[in-house]
C-alpha cells in the first residue's frame, strides 16, 4: 500500500510551524548549551509533524446530514372557467 503524498498546504503548515516554533521556544528559554537546542529542535519538528498531518486532506470531507426540505402547503386546485370555442370570422 502506498504511503500518499503530502499536499502543498501540509509542507507549508508544517514548515511555518517549525520554523516559528524553533525561534520561539529558543528566544523563551534562552538555553545555549547544546543539549537545551536540541530538545527545542526536536520539539518543533514534533509539533510541525502534528500540524501537518492535521491539514484536511482535499476530496475528504466528512459527509453533510441531509436536511429534509421544509414542507410546501397544500394548494386547492379550482378549475377555471372553460375555454372559450374559437369564433372564426368569414373573409369577405
Amino acid at each position: 500500500m502506498a504511503m500518499p503524498r503530502p499536499t502543498a498546504a501540509q509542507l507549508a503548515y508544517g514548515s511555518c510551524t517549525v520554523i516559528f516554533s524553533t525561534l520561539a521556544m529558543l528566544l523563551l528559554s534562552q538555553t545555549s548549551s547544546a543539549v537545551g537546542i536540541a530538545i527545542t529542535a526536536v520539539a518543533a519538528l514534533a509539533l510541525g509533524l502534528l500540524v501537518a498531518m492535521t491539514v484536511p486532506l482535499p476530496g475528504k470531507r466528512p459527509a453533510a446530514v441531509e436536511q429534509p426540505a421544509p414542507e410546501e402547503p397544500v394548494r386547492a386546485s379550482v378549475p377555471g372557467p372553460a375555454p372559450e370555442p374559437v369564433r372564426e370570422r368569414a373573409v369577405y
